[in-house]
């Protein structure tokens, strides 16, 4: 029982890191030390754990699967992704400039450290980094995420941001923000038990888990570099998104005015605006983002020590 708390509270620790943007799940899992055992079992869920649970034989699936090690992470991830909606619900109405600043130094150090892990820069992985930045700014200018409530992009939402935090580097939650739902499914359906948004994205999220975890591997072994100059452009080119100082443009409905959801407006889409002036809220949003930035760089000297344990 004792090992499985530990379990739990190292899920709780991946739980949070995957809820705040610019912070790796996968990273958190390489530092308490999981992060191998936790790729083995959720890629032991194939045809020869479903014929043992089809089978019944319940102890043959567990301890294949690694049953109870998986249930005790993905309760402490659960327990912290339910707290820190909340709390992150209360910051968004009450001090947005503020935690889209921390999430915006979040991500700005990320692509350091995420950039620095390729191993040599050749030329492909120098076009594979042109590319993703260009898809990124392309993305963000000509269709800026905005919400979007439809069950199959739900569906798709769950699948891409499991994978992206499966991978050391790769934040989940920056990826939903980039989708346009993260405060839909991270922070309002949660705290609101909305099923009809949870249900298609928990769907998604296990799809995502067993059906491209074995693909996301291989992928990155064969391509490494590859992979991480693509991702280190996407994140690149997709800062504007995080940029605190926005504006809000609201959903209409077809009465002409915004649509309530859950006692708020609908945002459509954020528009980046330049500060007008260098008050308070401007300084204290800069100390804010230097402690994003110094964030990630104490998660990253503790991975690269546990990894050289």
């Amino acid at each position: 029982m004792k090992e499985y708390i530990i379990y739990i509270v190292k899920g709780i620790a991946v739980g949070v890191a995957n809820i705040i943007p610019g912070v790796s799940g996968g990273t958190i899992a390489l530092i308490t030390g999981i992060f191998e055992r936790l790729i083995d079992s959720i890629k032991s869920f194939g045809l020869e754990a479903l014929r043992l649970l089809l089978k019944g034989n319940w102890n043959a699936f567990a301890k294949k699967t690694d049953f109870y090690f998986l249930f005790s992470i993905f309760v402490g991830i659960g327990l912290a992704v339910i707290s820190l909606a909340r709390l992150f619900d209360f910051l968004f109405r009450e001090y947005p400039v503020y935690i889209w600043a921390y999430f915006f130094g979040l991500v700005l150090a990320s692509i350091y450290f995420v950039g620095k892990t390729i191993d040599k820069w050749r030329w492909d992985v120098i076009l594979f980094l042109i590319i993703g930045t260009a898809i990124a700014v392309a993305v963000s200018l000509i269709n800026p995420a905005g919400e979007n409530s439809s069950s199959l992009y739900l569906f798709l939402c769950g699948v891409i941001s499991i994978c992206s935090m499966i991978l050391p580097g790769l934040s989940g939650s920056f990826v939903l923000i980039l989708m346009g739902n993260y405060q839909l499914v991270a922070i309002h359906a949660i705290n609101n038990q909305d099923i009809a948004v949870l249900a298609p994205f928990a769907l998604g999220a296990v799809v995502g888990l067993i059906a491209f975890s074995h693909l996301l591997s291989w992928v990155f072994k064969k391509f490494k570099n590859q992979t991480i100059a693509m991702l280190t452009g996407f994140i690149l080119g997709s800062m504007t998104v995080l940029w605190p100082w926005k504006t809000a443009e609201y959903l209409i409905g077809p009465n002409g005015e915004p649509i309530i959801r859950h006692g708020r407006k609908v945002v459509s889409r954020y528009a980046s605006v330049i500060p007008d002036q260098l008050d308070q809220q401007f300084w204290w949003a800069l100390v804010i983002m230097v402690l994003g930035i110094a964030s990630i760089v104490l998660v990253e000297k503790l991975a690269g020590q546990k990894t050289e344990s």
